[in-house]
């Protein structure tokens, strides 16, 4: 599909909240060399008070920000403008996230890192049809690695109750917490 066949239409506002402040400020200049109208936010809260003020008819939504939950902004664009196109972003993805955020309303869920063509494509892709894959999914490995520093946050930082849930060695866990990400 050519980018040139999604078209915005009459309201190009966006709201990306994240609170990684240079990817957001990366996407917001992507966003608006496509066209959109771009408005940021780098908080729950943030988000929320613009989601009430302007609802715009696109977003793009972290899902973990320092001050909470990013659905919460989702529940409240859903609730003030229930025709908007929301996409939920997310360094660690997962199932049942992935399902929580459309339940609640989420037009889409990527992972990070995605790009601003990825996230173009789920914003503007019809209900009916599904967005072409992304250019470079993340690989095997990548995947693997989120999965265990995921676990790692939820069992807030303990290496000995990570190990157990993963049903891994405690030092091979350390070795792997220890490397950097792979690509």
């Amino acid at each position: 599909m050519a980018d040139e066949v999604l078209e915005i239409g009459e309201d190009k506002s966006l709201l990306i909240v994240d609170d990684d402040e240079p990817f957001l400020r990366r996407l917001a200049k992507a966003m608006e060399k496509r066209g959109f109208e771009v408005e940021t936010a780098s908080s729950v809260a943030a988000g929320k008070a613009i989601a009430t003020a302007r609802p715009p008819a696109f977003a793009v939504c972290d899902l973990r920000l320092e001050d909470g939950n990013g659905l919460d902004v989702v529940e409240v664009l859903r609730e003030k403008r229930p025709d908007s196109r929301i996409v939920v972003l997310t360094g660690y993805g997962a199932i049942a996230t992935a399902v929580a955020a459309v339940k609640i309303g989420a037009t889409d869920y990527l992972s990070k890192p995605a790009d601003a063509k990825d996230i173009t494509n789920a914003l503007l892709t019809p209900d009916n049809e599904l967005p072409p894959p992304p250019e470079n999914p993340m690989s095997a490995d990548r995947v693997r690695w989120e999965h265990i520093q995921r676990v790692y946050e939820l069992c807030d930082r303990n290496v000995s109750e990570t190990a157990r849930r993963l049903n891994m060695h405690r030092r091979t866990l350390q070795r792997i917490l220890a490397k950097r990400s792979p690509r």
